[in-house]
């Protein structure tokens, strides 16, 4: 009974020969928001007006009269201290308000064994898939992982299975974004995914040529485009330049041959989110 591996290796040579109408792989593209009140007071009634007691002679004085002490000079009031201006309160990453501008791109930098590669990430037309790739990069999902299925005249493909090709665990699908008017064009990153077009995990690939008959058509769902090479296209090229052979693979479906595996382990090894590259 032929694997699921030997039945993608099939259909992937009829989808080269046939320009990839039928698409399918296993997690592989098909070919695959004062006041405070004034006290009103009644102005003080002036004083009504008494006769002054008639004042006694003075009698002589045995002394001088001493001159009476100079009126002390009234002190100048106080000026109220200003109050202190209470210290800003810390802000937290998460508390920060992104505006939508700077929310609609994102960047990741791709460690490989070939060379580092800077991908900026289209969330306004792919938000989704960007937020659930994200997911992957901030848990280190992809860190150890490999390019474990390589075609020198179509793709790059990884994110799935360790340096052992053993497949790691994913969390849900999601929904394909292939509609969303970005082609499979050489140098942008789309997702893999099975026959399924809500299929996708976390598996990518690279394209390295032109690839449109990967794009949406009428009546077939394209691969989901969320991103591109911005830096470093140099790696994928020396990534797909790599030999390649059969290996065996151990996948959740059980173990199997897989065809257009690196001989040399290319490895991931870290994907880390950073902040917008100058001039972005």
């Amino acid at each position: 009974m032929l694997n699921r591996f030997t039945t993608v290796s099939l259909a992937l040579a009829m989808c080269v020969a046939a320009a990839c109408d039928n698409a399918q792989k296993t997690d592989a593209p098909a070919a695959d928001t004062k006041a405070a009140a004034k006290a009103e007071s009644k102005p003080a009634e002036a004083p009504k007006p008494t006769e002054a007691p008639k004042a006694a002679a003075p009698k002589p004085a045995d002394k001088p009269a001493e001159k009476p002490a100079p009126a002390a000079t009234p002190a100048t009031p106080t000026t109220p201290a200003t109050p202190a201006t209470p210290a800003t309160p810390a802000v937290s990453i998460d508390q920060v308000k992104i505006t939508p501008a700077v929310a609609s791109k994102a960047w990741v930098k791709m460690t490989t064994s070939k060379g580092d590669m800077i991908i900026e990430l289209d969330r306004a037309k792919a938000p989704v898939t960007v937020d659930n790739f994200l997911a992957y990069v901030k848990k280190g999902q992809y860190d150890g992982t490999v390019f474990h299925r390589v075609i020198k005249d179509f793709m790059i493909q990884g994110g799935g299975f360790d340096a052992t090709l053993t497949e790691k665990p994913t969390d849900k699908p999601i929904k394909n974004e292939g509609t969303n008017g970005l082609s499979n064009a050489r140098g942008t990153i789309a997702m893999a995914r099975t026959m399924d077009p809500n299929s996708a995990t976390a598996q990518f690939y690279i394209n390295v040529v032109d690839n449109k008959m990967l794009d949406t058509r009428p009546g077939r769902p394209g691969y989901a485009v969320f991103g591109n090479v911005i830096e470093g296209m140099q790696v994928a090229d020396a990534i797909r330049a790599v030999p390649t052979g059969q290996k065996v693979a151990n996948t959740r479906g059980g173990q199997g041959p897989m065809g257009d595996v690196p001989v040399e382990t290319v490895e991931i090894i870290k994907v880390v989110e950073i902040p917008a590259p100058a001039g972005k």
